[in-house]
């Protein structure tokens, strides 16, 4: 090893790899999937590129934003291979599909490329690769770069398992004519449910207090071995022992049926938060779109909730500027949104993709299509803002994520309408401690666009019980508007 100031770490003296994330939750369910296999091979789970024996870049190609940051963050990777020759970088996920003949000329440093069905071969080779540190001599040349910087995703602490991930089913045969996903993830391929169950049971004993059931249009979900639709799936989930909060993503609004919504009402495990995207509120555009349902017919979805799931905050997703769309169809979108039917949205500017339909069709001048991004936003915010300053006064309960990214002093939680809360964090803080009662119930003061700031009262072990009180905090919390 170098010595002197320049030396930033030690070189890893086990098997190690780095695993970074673009995207969905599919992609994050992807990369828990590889880092449980290579945990199973030997591999330690690190924080920084630069510490890795195997550097995984798990991409998307949704927009085309995170396909250049994945080729940039690629060729940022060239300088580690070339300090160090044996290390292997491995790109997957949506990009690697669809890029998978021509990755490897594009960035010819790439080890190997795995697509989105290719995840067991994937799992194969990190056990090959392994490295025999009796033979292996590691570089030091590593050891005087600067560090590489990057968000590590499987990195296990002390409140990771506290949310668990279960895909119930990969692809979509629905082709929304903007959408890359049945390329790159292929038709529609559902798990069975008996799967599906012992892998929930494998992460309710691993402690997880909430589980997510994780699919592209997840209620579309039908067991290929007896036709058991999404409503008793998630019913058979929830009568699993020891289970204490459902929840799931990304659902589509033509396959909410009224017997999957009622079956849903009858579940006191669900989290209160409901994903509808809408993509648009013009019906010109939605059959562009090809989306198979009309307002009228979104409408009706949004009726069968209130009806069945009163007080649920509703989400959504919300496409601007996608081609042929006119002042009077963005005009629909925002006089829905300003509704305040949504307590939050996912909105975005479309994004061409390569080999969609969309793209070969005349696009909205970038200028307009930001002009109408900045007037939904400024709508949305204004709901999201109000829905989150109704909880002002009220005492919820929040499942703890650990401190905040942004403030280390603050702990931060997510409600069951998956609100994000911050508050400060108490006298009696234990990580240990609150990993074991990870229940806070937080009296809400503030509401923001984002969500809202509190103080802790109680903390619980299980979601059913009381709580017991915590040591009020004497640090004020002031946030930004």
């Amino acid at each position: 090893m170098s010595s002197g100031d320049d030396v930033l770490y030690d070189a890893p003296a086990v098997a190690s790899i780095y695993i970074e994330t673009f995207g969905c939750q599919m992609n994050e369910a992807d990369s828990q999937f590889i880092a449980d296999r290579a945990a199973s091979a030997g591999y330690f789970i690190v924080e920084r590129p630069e510490e890795a024996n195997v550097l995984v870049l798990n991409t998307c190609t949704v927009r085309d934003n995170a396909e250049r940051r994945a080729y940039g963050r690629m060729n940022h990777f060239k300088v580690l291979k070339q300090a160090d020759p044996a290390l292997k970088l491995v790109v997957m996920g949506c990009l690697a599909e669809q890029d998978h003949d021509r990755m490897q000329k594009k960035v010819p440093h790439v080890d190997a490329v795995f697509g989105t069905s290719e995840l067991a071969q994937m799992a194969d080779a990190l056990a090959q690769w392994r490295p025999d540190f009796e033979d292996t001599d590691l570089t030091e040349d590593r050891a005087l770069l600067m560090p590489f910087g990057g968000a590590a995703d499987c990195v296990t602490d002390a409140f990771s398992h506290l949310r668990g991930f279960v895909t119930v089913q990969r692809g979509c045969s629905y082709y929304c004519t903007f959408c890359i996903v049945p390329h790159v993830r292929g038709r529609f391929d559902h798990r069975p449910a008996a799967e599906i169950l012992a892998e929930v049971r494998e992460r309710i004993d691993a402690g997880a207090r909430e589980v997510m059931l994780v699919g592209q249009t997840v209620n579309a979900y039908k067991d290929p071995a007896d036709g058991t639709d999404f409503g008793n799936l998630c019913k058979r989930v929830a009568a699993l022992p020891g289970l204490e909060r459902l929840s799931f993503i990304s659902p589509h609004p033509k396959d909410f049926t009224e017997k999957i919504v009622r079956d849903l009402s009858e579940l006191p495990q669900l989290n209160t938060r409901l994903h509808l995207p809408l993509q648009s509120g013009s019906d010109p555009i939605l059959r562009r779109m090809n989306r198979k349902y009309t307002m009228e017919q979104f409408n009706h979805k949004v009726e069968l909730i209130h009806r069945y799931l009163p007080g649920w905050a509703i989400t959504t997703d919300i496409i601007v500027g996608f081609p042929g769309e006119s002042e009077t169809d963005f005009r629909a979108t925002l006089d829905y949104v300003k509704s305040g039917v949504f307590a939050n949205a996912y909105m975005f500017i479309y994004s061409p993709r390569r080999g969609t339909p969309a793209a070969r069709w005349e696009q909205v001048a970038p200028e307009v299509a930001s002009e109408r991004f900045t007037r939904l936003a400024d709508a949305q915010n204004a709901a999201s803002r109000a829905y989150h300053e109704r909880q002002i006064g009220t005492t919820v309960r929040a499942l703890v994520q650990g401190p905040s990214k942004k403030d280390a002093g603050k702990l931060a939680a997510k409600a069951l309408d998956n609100a994000t809360i911050i508050a400060p964090m108490p006298p009696d803080y234990n990580e240990a401690q609150y990993a074991r009662e990870p229940w806070l119930d937080i009296e809400i003061h503030e509401g923001f666009t984002w969500g809202c700031t509190g103080t802790i009262a109680r903390r619980a072990q299980r979601f059913t019980d009381t709580g017991v009180s915590v040591e009020p905090a004497t640090i004020s919390l002031i946030l930004s508007r």
